[in-house]
């Protein structure tokens, strides 16, 4: 009987498989596959409990974020309508400021109107009693004792 090289080949692989199942090969095999399957399992827990943290850090920070944003806008109203307020203090004060000094340039103007006036009416004064003093100088000196003689006259019929 003459064996030809599939026959060979046959035997060659039930030894092989007999090998193999004599050393436990499959059991290693899945023993290691399990492990590396457990292994992908744990990093994938890992993984997705990240994940769970990053978006649980993510929603965090969107409301910490909105409510910065909400803080800035109230911050920025705040400041808006303070401006405003002193915006309108100013212009109050400055309306206030330009009256009384208005009040007191117009003050100072009729005081000084008046000192005009009063200068005007003592000079007048002073010239019509100096123009009486030079004008009675005068008539005294031409008619003066023809004037003395009428008012003597005048004082006696009065007093009779």
């Amino acid at each position: 009987m003459q064996f030809d090289a599939a026959f060979w080949a046959t035997i060659a692989l039930f030894i092989f498989l007999g090998v193999v199942l004599y050393l436990k090969l499959p059991a290693m095999i899945t023993k290691a596959l399990d492990g590396r399957i457990k292994a992908i399992e744990g990093e994938l827990a890992e993984a997705e409990r990240l994940r769970l943290e990053a978006k649980f850090l993510l929603e965090e920070y969107e409301s910490k974020r909105q409510a910065a944003a909400s803080e800035a806008e109230s911050i920025v109203a705040a400041a808006r309508e303070e401006a405003f307020r002193m915006t309108a203090e100013a212009k109050t004060s400055l309306e206030t400021l330009i009256v009384r000094r208005t009040k007191a340039v117009e003050d100072k103007i009729a005081q000084a109107e008046a000192q005009a006036v009063a200068d005007v009416r003592s000079r007048s004064a002073d010239v019509a009693v100096e123009a009486a003093r030079v004008l009675l100088t005068r008539q005294m000196g031409t008619k003066g004792d023809a004037l003395i003689d009428q008012a003597i006259k005048d004082v006696g019929s009065k007093l009779n």
